[in-house]
């Protein structure tokens, strides 16, 4: 593989894996917002900042679908396994994002805490680990690559910090040890597993349709 092949497959790896997860975020986050709405009517700015949240991770997810667009290629086929909130949400709950019960959540207290660690300890992951793309020479070098980055940099701290502003105030714990693990370990899978080995499957196919597409099915 030549040196601009690498660049490139490394790239497509990457948006893709991206793309996928910030899809997941958005519509997951309809859910969450649903949640925050019976579990704190009476709280506006909490339901305000997590309603911008999964604003900002649709928005995210646009953009990689518009640089694959740019590509004229679709994004590679990848499923929940390089997803940090679904093998999240698994470790927790022992339940896919779709089993999870929102009724059930809503009305326990310690699952409904646990949610918002998740979600925290989710996106405090993802701000660190874009920090460090924006200083990978390989990946900015592509200035759409950079300019979404850089977008993506600069909205990540309204994604965890109300969560965490809402532990603070309910006096409750912000992570536990056995959670910041559990992120540990599965930020170490994405990278040092899942990563290579999309990367290295020359056969993966590419996705046929826009992950959104089948959202205005799901909708109708």
């Amino acid at each position: 593989m030549t040196g601009s092949g690498f660049r490139e497959r490394y790239l497509d790896v990457l948006a893709s894996i991206y793309l996928y997860n910030e899809h997941r975020g958005y519509t997951s986050l309809d859910r969450v917002l649903d949640a925050v709405r019976q579990r704190c009517p009476d709280d506006a700015e909490f339901q305000a900042e997590i309603a911008k949240h999964r604003a900002d991770e649709e928005k995210h997810y646009r953009m990689f679908r518009r640089w694959f667009e740019r590509q004229g290629r679709m994004p590679l086929q990848v499923d929940s396994g390089v997803g940090h909130i679904d093998r999240f949400i698994q470790w927790v709950f022992r339940c896919s994002i779709e089993e999870l019960d929102t009724s059930e959540i809503v009305g326990s207290e310690d699952d409904f805490e646990r949610l918002c660690r998740v979600i925290m300890l989710t996106e405090q992951r993802g701000y660190a680990q874009v920090e460090i793309i924006l200083k990978n020479r390989l990946i900015m070098s592509d200035p759409v690559m950079k300019r979404i980055f850089q977008i993506v940099h600069k909205d990540e701290p309204d994604h965890f910090l109300p969560y965490q502003r809402w532990l603070e105030r309910q006096g409750r714990a912000t992570a536990k040890w056995n959670e910041r693990a559990a992120d540990w370990c599965i930020h170490k899978i994405l990278m040092l597993a899942k990563l290579p080995a999309l990367f290295l499957d020359a056969g993966r196919p590419r996705l046929q349709r826009w992950p959104d597409e089948d959202d205005a099915i799901t909708a109708h």
